[in-house]
């Protein structure tokens, strides 16, 4: 669980089109609403071409800088399976790996999900992710649906809080 006093450091990895931005959005959204001081940074590299993308985002009681640094984030969540390796030296000693892969039976490529008896798919597989990762912070779920509101358009909501209820259930 969250120290109001201490900075979280999340980072959320994964491909162009994968929603790692719009993920960030939705967290810092939530901890913004929920607070507390929020940064959020992002590097898109190669995205528009399926390349890497990662976005940073940090709250807490002050926060100065967006950006995590190496080795000391609290959650690395990680929408595609292939980038757990790139990613895991963000990790803190004490950090956590959230990967899509490992909660939907180790699915080894998103795309997968689509075909899977969960309401999981490689759409909206970021919010499933938020989903579990509100399993370990301590904002409400009404700041976590009213930050899903805000950032997917209006036809997308209820499937998207379903989807984040059911990542609950993964954590």
């Amino acid at each position: 669980m969250m120290d109001a006093n201490k900075v979280t450091n999340v980072v959320i990895a994964g491909l162009g089109g994968q929603g790692v931005i719009r993920a960030a959005n939705i967290l810092a959204e939530t901890a913004f609403k929920s607070g507390y001081d929020v940064k959020q940074g992002e590097i898109h590299g190669m995205s528009q071409r399926g390349g890497s993308v990662t976005s940073d985002v940090r709250f807490g009681k002050k926060v100065y800088s967006p950006m995590v640094p190496v080795g000391e984030a609290d959650y690395v969540l990680v929408l595609e399976p292939s980038q757990e390796d790139n990613n895991r030296f963000y990790l803190a000693d004490h950090g956590l790996l959230l990967s899509i892969g490992r909660f939907l039976n180790d699915a080894a490529d998103v795309s997968a999900l689509d075909h899977d008896d969960t309401p999981v798919t490689a759409r909206n597989c970021n919010v499933a992710l938020l989903g579990v990762l509100s399993g370990h912070l301590s904002f409400d779920d009404g700041q976590w649906e009213a930050a899903i509101r805000v950032n997917l358009p209006e036809k997308a909501h209820d499937e998207n809080i379903r989807v984040f209820h059911y990542g609950k259930t993964l954590a």
